[in-house]
């Protein structure tokens, strides 16, 4: 490839912090992921994992560090929401990004399948079971078998090289 250096080290070991910026290259949209604990506790988080993995059967997929204090709540809920956010939701993905004891501060919810926080504004919502689950080195990683969902107009939130950015617009 023009322009690019093999980021192999002499040792064949790859280094983290320059593999996280060349997987940055990708852009993704940005998404909150929300379900309800069995105490009635809502959790949520931004997330650009999400992927589209079978039509038939409807599956969904998103990752979650091991270390997320959100992790047992997860694991254990019997569904989970995805959101796919609209490009005018920015704080409201960094209000999921960041640690905080209460996220869902100022925002308001109904409850989906599950009990799952449903947010507003999206332009998309996917309504999971939580299916499946398998461990991928230092993340889990979520397989939702959609049961609902809604999709609407708008242009979606992206995410590349640590920012969020918009579309790119066709040349006249």
């Amino acid at each position: 490839m023009a322009g690019t250096t093999d980021k192999n080290g002499k040792d064949g070991k790859i280094d983290p912090r320059e593999l996280r910026d060349a997987l940055g290259c990708f852009t993704t949209g940005v998404t909150i992921i929300t379900a309800r604990g069995d105490d009635g506790r809502c959790v949520g988080l931004t997330a650009n994992s999400f992927s589209s993995v079978s039509l038939d059967p409807p599956l969904v997929s998103w990752s979650l560090s091991l270390y997320a204090p959100s992790l047992a709540v997860f694991q254990d809920a019997s569904h989970f929401a995805v959101h796919v956010l609209a490009r005018d939701q920015e704080d409201l993905a960094m209000q999921f990004a960041r640690s905080a004891e209460d996220k869902f501060a100022g925002v308001e919810t109904v409850p989906g399948l599950g009990g799952a926080p449903l947010l507003e504004g999206a332009i998309a919502r996917f309504q999971c079971a939580n299916a499946y689950r398998y461990y991928g080195g230092d993340h889990i990683i979520f397989l939702g078998m959609v049961e609902t969902f809604e999709a609407g107009d708008g242009e979606p939130l992206l995410f590349c090289r640590g920012a969020f950015g918009d579309l790119a617009k066709p040349a006249k």
